[in-house]
């Protein structure tokens, strides 16, 4: 199958392509590592769902909120999924990014270096820290690769 051609891919160009104000405002922030050097993925799917903002190396996603995710029950399964999956979840509300970006982005950066609480919930942010074993960090210890044996000195 193409790249191209993949239904995941074209999903995840597609939401780059319809990306909203804040969603925008905050990419302009994230990419190319200007947020303390850590690299940011967009729309960047992790089973059947696309998180906005992934951090892979910190397993950190970043989800900006319009109004119709406050109290939603599908949010709430698809957080424990990925909080399953290894990942901590930063939300935050499209109207907090676009009025108070830089504090979004400091509050982003409190909760990758481990400033904040493994649990917030407030007004204009909700932070959950995973403690689950991330998949692919679990399959490497569980099957390490085999170490190479020296040659034997026979003769």
């Amino acid at each position: 199958m193409n790249i191209n051609s993949n239904p995941t891919t074209l999903r995840a160009r597609e939401l780059r392509q319809t990306a909203n104000p804040a969603e925008q405002c905050l990419w302009a922030a994230l990419k190319r590592r200007q947020l303390a050097g850590y690299k940011f993925t967009r729309q960047f799917p992790i089973g059947p769902y696309f998180a906005d903002f992934a951090c892979r190396e910190r397993f950190f996603l970043v989800e900006i909120d319009g109004s119709q995710h406050f109290e939603s029950e599908y949010d709430a399964r698809r957080d424990s999924f990925l909080l399953n999956e290894g990942y901590s979840i930063f939300r935050v509300p499209s109207v907090v990014v676009l009025r108070s970006r830089d504090v979004v982005c400091e509050s982003i950066l409190a909760a990758l270096e481990g400033r904040v609480e493994d649990f917030v919930e407030a007004p204009d942010l909700r932070f959950s820290r995973s403690h689950a074993v991330p998949r692919n960090v679990l399959r490497r210890k569980l099957w390490p690769a085999p170490t190479p044996t020296p040659p034997s000195r026979e003769g």
